[in-house]
């Protein structure tokens, strides 16, 4: 025999045969480490969830819903596997001998022979890949089988079946679930089956004469029958499924429950149905003695049929002739039961609806001083003065607050003061030399709460400051100021380490910081510095010398994902915010339980419903479920700014849906008695919920059938009059409402009436959790004729002034910029007063700041430097006193008094330390930087100070109205790098 790698006449021939045994071991080398790697990232993903859950406290949530997860892949998927690989051997079983085979049989021998050594690993395969995918889409319902197992009573029965909530809220989805993994399973058998009775002979399709073996014949009518068994059971739960069933309706686009057809068609139709299928299924299994299909196949026909004509053509017969004539008086039952379950869910059953004139007799004086007692006008506007924060308390171009800031209450003299709030947190993008080690190890952290009375501004229209600077100082005292955990704060850290982290930078220069806290998890094992590494895709975190002993890392750090992380059962709000309670910041986060199983109950869909000028990306709720027909603040957390340590306190006492979760995870939420003092005095009604109210009373708040159905008393959300296209958002406002004595933290919006500019309604909730009427629902409704002016026709109104037009343009003088803010409706003694703080951006600075003021009250306008003025203009009165205590008399117009020498002398000086320092901060010497900062403030001062001993200390604003700003804006240390 020839040697392959002899040369031949044609010349040498190339050796061909087997790998080298090295090339074999090679790659079943790299085949092992791939399997081993892809192994490990599996691996890792697991265990840096267990060690996060495990650094909260909440691995029992983990665990839980681990094995909740395994035990539904394993049963579920093992009975499809079962139930499909049953059918599969018993078709086997049941072939015909091969001399019975046919032609067209002989012609699939070699498909046979093919799997005849292979039969039980086919066999074994399909079942497991069946048994795996049923697994994996099973192990996705562990929320619906733990209500179910875990399911309490609601205490309330539907109108129509007169079973509880809970049946439709925890047992019919579950129900659902079993009965479409039924369906499954027989669709899945019986084609399985099939191809293997066509494989071995029991099935023949181009044969003339019999079709199917006896065996074939009546194992397959077993399967079918069993498909028509789990018909009948659907034909039984689509009854209940009625009172849960979504639909369109005149009266509204979102119904949910009965109608007149559904009750007198559909449900006796769904019943015959289910008799129907029930007999068919019954000749299915009659096969087994008859081995013939004439009987079943009579009654699927008749079933299929009698599902035309009595589950179609009925129904749209009885709509036609008997509902359309008088649809009306044929709904107004089913109307009622809608609104009352509609109500009940939603929690606005209790609202209060009275008629509001709103038009005034009061004398002047009188609403004068009303005007004075029935709100704390908050002009500080949260939605436009960020910027202004950060101006003026960024300290440092790494630090940043949130584009929307928040609205608290501090305690002030013994009184709630409605304050202004924002975090000074982190920000990566702002880091002088961004690297690894800066980015993680470095910066990482944000320091100090920053807050601003609401009511108030200083004499250049800025934030009268209550805390601020760093260190922090002012009114809320000593606090631990560090946030590690915070709305903006995205990035993982490594902290607690051998490399040191920047606390805050003063003149003096840096101050470096070691973490104390026991978040986070530890990076000292190498396990977990893989695991991370792999999790962060980050390799340097297997090596570098920055992690040691020590090291933790942080990460999921904004207040909603950890609270969402461990409790993934709850909707959370989409505005979280801090107060800081027994010393520490805490970020206070409201948690809504909500199903979409409740009988009667309207759906609205959460993103759509809580959208409004103001949401974006930061603010947007996070829903487990979008479409909802329940929804309680059931949950108030806390997420601490420094440990991140997530605590849940019950709220809603009587909620059966946080009942249920609580069974289902035990010793996860405190009970509301938990709740401290301090922690009690920042509480408050969540916004999110208030839209979805405000939403549903647009319709709800009629509660006669035949006004809903008319929908002539129906309202609208207006929309913000500064952001067309969106719907205004609520204000929180300390006021008091025309039956309140006192002024209470409320929620506040107005309504249009439908397709109409002017007002509708005014609707406040009491938002205060200390008092007894908290969450109670406030509406006045204005005449259907009125002509009150709505946010948009005032907001057109203060535009289209001739004086107010000039004024407004003098004010944007040398390209100076002007925002309005928010337009505040306070019910005053009958009538409607509105108020809109002005806002300009002088030319040269990047920030607003308040300048003037709109009020309207009937037919009067105002624009004037303060409120106070504003509203003695508009009532007719001269001498009252502005928020801030000073005097509105005709002084405060005269011109400022030109700057002294001393003025101008001190202002020198502040530009030469300004551009001093500008240079410094092209050099990076942030010591010369400081310096030239504090040389830059001590300036100013004295310039102002000059300025107020010479008698130029006027309103503050008339100063620039051209847009010129007397002070260095970077004067505060905020210079961005």
């Amino acid at each position: 025999m020839p040697d392959r790698g002899s040369s031949g006449p044609s010349g040498p021939r190339i050796r061909v045969g087997r790998p080298s045994r090295r090339a074999r071991t090679l790659l079943m080398t790299v085949g092992v480490l791939a399997v081993l790697a892809m192994l490990f990232v599996m691996f890792a993903g697991f265990w840096t969830d267990w060690l996060w859950y495990r650094s909260v406290h909440y691995s029992s949530v983990f665990t839980k819903t681990l094995w909740t997860k395994i035990g539904l892949f394993s049963v579920m998927g093992l009975l499809m596997a079962v139930a499909v690989g049953f059918n599969i051997w018993l078709a086997h079983r049941l072939r015909p001998p091969l001399s019975a085979m046919s032609m067209e049989q002989q012609s699939l021998d070699r498909y046979r022979m093919g799997l005849a050594p292979y039969k039980k690993w086919v066999l074994l395969g399909v079942t497991a890949l069946v048994g795996l995918i049923s697994g994996a889409s099973a192990a996705g319902q562990w929320r619906t089988w733990l209500m179910w197992v875990n399911g309490v009573s609601f205490g309330t029965k539907d109108p129509q079946f007169h079973k509880d909530v809970s049946f439709y809220a925890f047992d019919l989805p579950f129900y659902r679930f079993l009965l479409s993994f039924g369906f499954a399973a027989a669709v899945l058998s019986l084609v399985a089956a099939a191809l293997v009775h066509y494989l071995y002979g029991g099935l023949r399709i181009t044969t003339p004469g019999a079709r199917a073996t006896a065996q074939a014949t009546g194992h397959l009518s077993v399967l079918l029958g069993f498909f028509v068994a789990l018909k009948a059971v659907a034909y039984w739960l689509d009854r209940y499924s009625l009172a849960v069933k979504s639909g369109d309706f005149k009266a509204t686009d979102n119904w949910t429950g009965l109608k007149y057809v559904d009750a007198n068609a559909y449900l006796p139709a769904k019943t015959i149905l289910f008799i129907i299928a029930i007999i068919c299924a019954l000749l299915f299994f009659a096969t087994l003695w008859r081995r013939t299909w004439q009987l079943p196949v009579i009654g699927f026909g008749l079933m299929v049929l009698s599902a035309i004509l009595i589950g179609g053509l009925y129904p749209a017969l009885v709509q036609k002739f008997q509902v359309q004539p008088n649809e009306q008086a044929k709904e107004a039952p089913y109307i009622k039961k809608n609104i009352d379950a509609t109500r009940k869910a939603y929690d606005i059953d209790d609202s209060q609806v009275r008629d509001y004139s709103g038009t005034s007799k009061a004398s002047n004086d009188k609403l004068r001083n009303a005007a004075d007692t029935t709100a704390s006008m908050r002009l500080l506007d949260p939605n436009v003065v960020s910027p202004t924060f950060q101006q003026k308390q960024q300290v440092r171009g790494y630090y940043q607050f949130p584009a929307t800031l928040d609205v608290d209450r501090y305690k002030k003299d013994g009184k709630d003061q409605d304050t202004v709030v924002g975090l000074r947190e982190i920000n990566t993008n702002g880091i002088p030399e961004k690297n690894w080690i800066n980015t993680h190890f470095k910066y990482t952290h944000g320091f100090g709460m920053v807050a601003a009375k609401g009511t108030t501004v200083d004499k250049d229209g800025a934030p009268t400051f209550t805390e601020k600077d760093l260190p922090p100082k002012g009114d809320l005292g000593k606090y631990e100021g560090r946030v590690y955990y915070g709305e903006k704060t995205t990035q993982y850290s490594v902290v607690g380490g051998p490399q040191k982290e920047l606390d805050y930078a003063d003149d003096e220069g840096e101050k470096t910081y070691t973490y104390q806290g026991k978040s986070g998890v530890s990076l000292s094992n190498p396990i977990n510095r893989a695991a991370y590494a792999v999790h962060f895709n980050e390799p340097k975190m297997m090596y570098s010398g920055a992690i040691g002993k020590g090291s933790r890392v942080l990460y999921n750090r904004t207040p909603k994902e950890r609270v969402e992380a461990v409790a993934p059962w709850l909707t959370i709000d989409g505005d979280p915010y801090p107060a800081v309670v027994d010393g520490r910041i805490q970020w206070i986060v409201d948690a809504y339980t909500t199903t979409n199983g409740y009988p009667y109950s309207s759906r609205t869909t959460l993103g759509d419903t809580t959208a409004d000028s103001l949401t974006d990306g930061q603010r947007e709720v996070v829903a487990q479920q979008n479409k909802v027909n329940y929804i309680r603040n059931s949950v108030k957390a806390t997420v601490d700014a420094y440990t991140g340590d997530v605590n849940m306190y019950q709220w809603d006492t009587k909620d059966p849906v946080l009942k249920t979760w609580m069974k289902a995870f035990p010793n996860t939420v405190k009970p509301k008695s938990a709740i401290g003092d301090d922690l009690m005095d920042h509480l408050r009604y969540p916004q999110d919920l208030f839209k979805v109210q405000r939403d549903l009373l647009q319709t709800y708040h009629v509660t006669s059938p035949s006004q809903f159905y008319s929908g002539s008393e129906r309202w609208q959300v207006p929309d913000d009059p500064t952001h067309k296209g969106n719907a205004v958002p609520p204000y929180y406002l300390s006021m008091k409402m025309p039956d309140q004595k006192q002024q209470t933290f409320s929620l506040t919006t107005t309504y249009n009436p439908n397709k109409r500019e002017t007002l509708g309604a005014f609707m406040a909730i009491d938002a205060d959790a200390r008092s007894k009427e908290y969450g109670r629902i406030r509406i006045l409704r204005l005449p259907p004729n009125t002509t009150v002016a709505g946010p948009s026709q005032v907001q057109s109104k203060f535009n289209s002034d001739p004086e107010i037009a000039e004024k407004i343009n003098l004010l944007k003088r040398g390209d100076s910029e002007v925002e309005y803010g928010n337009l505040l409706t306070v019910p005053l003694e009958g009538g409607l007063l509105y108020a809109e703080p002005v806002y300009v951006r002088g030319a040269g600075t990047n920030y607003p700041r308040m300048r003037k003021v709109l009020v309207t009250y009937g037919e009067k306008i105002a624009f004037e430097d303060t409120l106070g003025q504003a509203l003695d203009k508009v009532f007719d009165t001269e001498g009252k006193a502005d928020e801030s205590g000073d005097k509105t008399g005709p002084d405060r117009e005269k011109e400022p008094t030109p700057p002294s020498g001393d003025v101008q002398e001190a202002l020198k000086e502040a530009q030469g330390a300004f551009e001093e320092g500008q240079k410094a901060l092209e050099k990076g010497d942030w010591e010369e930087y400081g310096k030239q900062q504090k040389k830059l403030e001590d300036a100013l001062k004295e310039a102002d100070e000059a300025r107020a001993g010479a008698g130029g200390g006027n309103q503050g604003g008339n100063s620039d109205k051209n847009g010129e700003s007397g002070e260095s804006d970077n004067g505060d240390g905020g210079g961005s790098s």
